[in-house]
């Protein structure tokens, strides 16, 4: 009786060892990197390197041929609009002008001449003609022997700072080759290459900050001008960001660190939230979906949708929520409902 006894609780004793072994091999939770979700609107601003360009560019040149006396500007220099900007040797011109002069006189004196005996009906009327064709001819060479004396010196159209210097005093210029460029720099424009995964979030009103080191200026920018054609090499197309420069402190070819703030381009209903591109992961029939923690540590798979990539970072546009807990590190070892610790 008492060896029955024995016999039963050594099983009754290795039954429950048994459990408590089962209890032991318990899977243990998975240790992973988590992000609380938030909006996409309260993404960091972005920075890029841009360049600083004139509003517009003017090219001024003589009409003709001749050596160049003297250019009185240098390259920087502020000139005002109808200042002399450069003059060409006026010798051949004032000949002409002078030989013109001579012919208008000699065509007016013909004409009073001419008038008596018409007004007297004793010149026949085709000589009369041309007699008035003559002083015509003669007042048309007269105006273009002018303005051939006058185009010897070139005026500033506009206003602005000399850019380029191309000839100077002693070389002979060629008709409508360029003597120097004046750019209009009372605004100008920032130049800047954005790439193609991120130029559909800027629009022409984006907030921008530019800071010029070698001007030691940090301005507000304006209007935005998007390209539609993008670079080849580089995927990137080039915006041109509005500046008032009325100080003229920014000047063409500086080198500007330029901040952007986009807003992000929705694709469906609800908000967009910005998430780690690391976290969207793709199933076997090409869905996507992100590793969710609920409130008891257990990780679940959750279908979304995307948008534009920004950085190191995505649009996420439907299938999670503000607040909500995702794996950024360590979804390697993931499973649906397994629990994780964080």
């Amino acid at each position: 009786m008492d060896r029955i006894k024995l016999l039963s609780v050594a099983g009754l004793l290795v039954m429950l060892m048994a459990c408590g072994g089962k209890q032991e091999k318990q899977v243990a939770p998975v240790r992973v990197k988590t992000e609380v979700v938030g909006e996409a609107t309260d993404m960091s601003t972005r920075t890029y390197v841009g360049e600083v360009e004139a509003a517009s560019s003017t090219s001024v040149s003589f009409t003709g041929s001749g050596a160049v006396l003297r250019v009185y500007v240098e390259e920087g220099q502020l000139v005002s609009k109808g200042q002399v900007i450069a003059e060409m040797d006026a010798t051949q011109a004032r000949n002409a002008l002078a030989n013109c002069e001579a012919q208008m006189r000699q065509a007016n004196d013909a004409l009073a001449r001419m008038k008596q005996l018409h007004d007297q009906n004793a010149l026949p009327e085709i000589k009369w003609v041309e007699t008035q064709s003559q002083v015509a001819q003669a007042k048309a060479q007269l105006d273009m022997a002018r303005k051939a004396v006058a185009d010897c010196r070139i005026y500033a159209p506009v206003s602005g700072v000399i850019g380029k210097k191309m000839l100077d005093g002693g070389e002979t210029a060629l008709p409508s080759q360029v003597v120097a460029t004046i750019l209009d720099i009372s605004t100008v424009k920032v130049k800047v290459s954005i790439p193609e995964t991120e130029i559909g979030n800027l629009t022409e009103s984006t907030p921008s900050t530019i800071s010029v080191d070698a001007a030691q200026a940090t301005v507000s920018g304006g209007r935005i001008e998007k390209g539609v054609q993008a670079d080849a090499f580089t995927h990137t197309y080039d915006i041109r960001i509005h500046v008032e420069n009325g100080d003229r402190k920014l000047f063409p070819g500086m080198v500007a660190s330029v901040s952007l703030t986009p807003s992000p381009s929705p694709k469906g209903e609800g908000s967009d939230y910005l998430v780690p591109v690391t976290c969207v992961q793709k199933r076997a029939d090409g869905t996507l979906f992100v590793w969710s923690i609920d409130k008891d540590s257990t990780a679940h798979r959750k279908t979304v949708s995307i948008g534009q990539t920004m950085g190191n970072r995505i649009i996420v546009d439907r299938g999670i929520a503000k607040g909500e807990r995702i794996v950024t590190e360590g979804y390697q070892k993931l499973s649906e409902g397994r629990k994780v610790v964080y």
